[in-house]
């Protein structure tokens, strides 16, 4: 089973394949249902500055129309998906022989979700680019001089310039609870990093109630792309999951920085919806991801909708 999981041509065709079996008129008649959007860095967490240190996550979905459930057709709904993100040693000044790379990389994506036999299941394909290309180290230094922070002296040992088509799948099942639910899922992906995950959800209140839920992939945080029944009030969500990893393009042979090959996250978050406007904060911990990492670290995630 694992094998064909983690098979990258095989996954990258069934996503193809999946796409391409909307209905031929799907594209004359979809609209945009809804946007998502995520933005994640330690500066809301543990304010270190180091290792998954930021990310933006932007999603645009389109379908013929969303009634409160996922469609039981393969590509009635389409995600349209961009992500920067920013991985450091934790001194971008002096870095420990010891700690990772820095990582720039931005990430294209389109991705289906429909329900297959009553679960959930999403499934899609990315294109990440890496290096001084994706200009994330650029960003960076242009940041620092702005603010006056001393230049960073690891971009000249960066991940290098490359593309990682990367297919990426899950499948979740929702169980009701009292005032809330339970969502189980299981996720693989193979490409730029190759994994297996499985973990769960749980969320209270009327956050996810018939709204289209996304995941983040740094911080496994969901956000809202479709809203639902927008119940106002606060909505509170909590979630953890562990990663079986295989291999990741972030890490070069002969560093002493080395892939571990277990990944675990728990988060939480705290959502509240108004008449018009909604806000959300969330805080990831985030296990270590190489053999040489001293610890652990905490990053905060935070979206803001405000209508007037």
């Amino acid at each position: 089973m694992l094998d064909i999981l983690m098979n990258k041509p095989l996954l990258a065709l069934l996503a193809v394949l999946t796409l391409s079996t909307a209905p031929a008129n799907a594209q004359e008649e979809r609209v945009t249902l809804g946007w998502g959007r995520l933005f994640t860095n330690d500066v809301f967490g543990d304010t270190r500055d180091r290792w998954r240190t930021g990310s933006y996550t932007l999603s645009r979905v389109r379908g013929s129309e969303w009634l409160g459930h996922l469609p039981t057709t393969p590509g009635d709904i389409l995600e349209f998906r961009a992500v920067g993100e920013t991985i450091a040693p934790a001194d971008l000044v002096s870095p420990d022989p010891d700690d990772r790379r820095y990582v720039g990389s931005l990430t294209f994506g389109l991705h289906t979700h429909f329900d297959w036999q009553g679960f959930d299941t999403s499934l899609g394909g990315n294109l990440v680019i890496t290096g001084p290309q994706s200009g994330a180290s650029n960003l960076q230094a242009r940041i620092h001089d702005l603010v006056g922070l001393p230049e960073p002296q690891v971009f000249g040992d960066q991940i290098g310039d490359n593309f990682f088509p990367t297919a990426v799948a899950e499948i979740s099942r929702r169980i009701a609870l009292p005032q809330g639910e339970m969502r189980p899922f299981i996720e693989a992906q193979a490409g730029v990093e190759d994994f297996v995950r499985v973990g769960a959800d749980l969320s209270f209140g009327g956050y996810t109630r018939e709204a289209l839920m996304l995941r983040d992939g740094p911080t496994g945080q969901r956000y809202r792309a479709v809203s639902g029944s927008r119940v106002e009030g606060f909505s509170l969500t909590v979630g953890g999951d562990i990663a079986r990893v295989y291999d990741s393009e972030y890490f070069v042979a002969g560093d002493a920085a080395q892939l571990e090959q277990t990944r675990s996250r728990a988060r939480a978050g705290i959502h509240w919806q108004g008449e018009r406007s909604e806000m959300f904060y969330g805080l990831t911990w985030l296990g270590k991801e190489f053999i040489t990492q001293p610890d652990t670290q905490v990053v905060g995630s935070v979206n803001l909708r405000v209508k007037f």
